[in-house]
């Protein structure tokens, strides 16, 4: 507490005006680019696996994009007091490469992104429960079918909930500030490819070791269709190790493909 008392009033708003501005700047950006490449051209010359029948609703995109704006705001909040003490030297986040083992900026990356992905499994879930839903969850769940710019479309509630834990973990654990940049750029893209409507990784990698275990669009639209299913972010460990995975029966491109005739299997 002693330290946030230090933190100068006005250099904290002008970072949390520069991270809101670079949040929704990227936002913007990401889910612009996606969202004409799969929604703003002819299907035909889309490239990807259409995966939930219908196009947006009437104002749907327009409410998306409000809904994000807005979390920006709150995303930036709690980054921009992290920021702050940063600069006082009071976080785990370091920028002397050799501070720690080489090895420790990857696996600093996994230990981060296992951690936000355990967080938001056991908090998603709950906001399922229908004294939370309403109030906190009903607003992403009217993205039907969710397009790019439902990346960060959420209630504020949720929008706090989901905004508070990353930077409390950059209180705690070492991280190079690159690693930092990584990972943010990677929450934005994953946020924007898990809620594109098409599926854009090709089929290979769905059926491979990558798509058994990492979340794509595939794996997120049924939790829109089905939400008592898939609650997962980056990973599909939680889900499966809680038996709400729902996956391969779902998709005819991911079943077994018959016996050739004539061939041994």
């Amino acid at each position: 507490m002693n330290q946030l008392a230090q933190i100068p009033l006005s250099s904290l708003t002008v970072t949390f005006l520069a991270l809101t501005a670079i949040i929704a700047l990227r936002y913007a950006m990401i889910s612009g680019l996606f969202y004409w490449l799969l929604w703003g051209r002819a299907p035909e010359k889309v490239r990807a696996i259409k995966l939930m029948k219908g196009t947006p609703g009437p104002g749907a995109v327009r409410r998306e994009i409000e809904w994000s704006l807005l979390s920006s705001f709150i995303y930036a909040a709690p980054a921009a007091v992290v920021i702050e003490l940063w600069k006082l030297g009071v976080t785990a986040v370091y920028t002397d490469i050799d501070a720690y083992p080489l090895w420790w900026i990857p696996v600093s990356v996994f230990v981060y992104l296992f951690l936000q992905d355990t967080y938001f499994y056991w908090t998603h879930r709950a906001m399922h429960h229908p004294a939370l839903f309403r109030t906190m969850h009903r607003v992403h769940h009217e993205s039907r079918p969710p397009t790019p710019w439902a990346a960060f479309s959420f209630h504020p509630y949720e929008s706090i909930v989901g905004a508070v834990f990353p930077p409390l973990l950059a209180l705690f654990i070492p991280i190079h500030v690159g690693a930092v940049l990584f990972i943010l750029t990677l929450m934005t893209m994953a946020a924007v490819f898990n809620h594109c409507g098409w599926e854009i990784f090709p089929k290979w990698w769905l059926r491979g070791p990558p798509g058994r275990h990492l979340i794509t669009a595939a794996h997120h639209d049924l939790h829109h269709k089905n939400p008592r299913t898939n609650y997962g972010l980056y990973f599909r460990f939680w889900d499966k190790l809680m038996g709400t995975d729902v996956m391969e029966s779902e998709y005819d491109f991911l079943k077994p493909r018959p016996a050739e005739p004539g061939r041994i299997s």
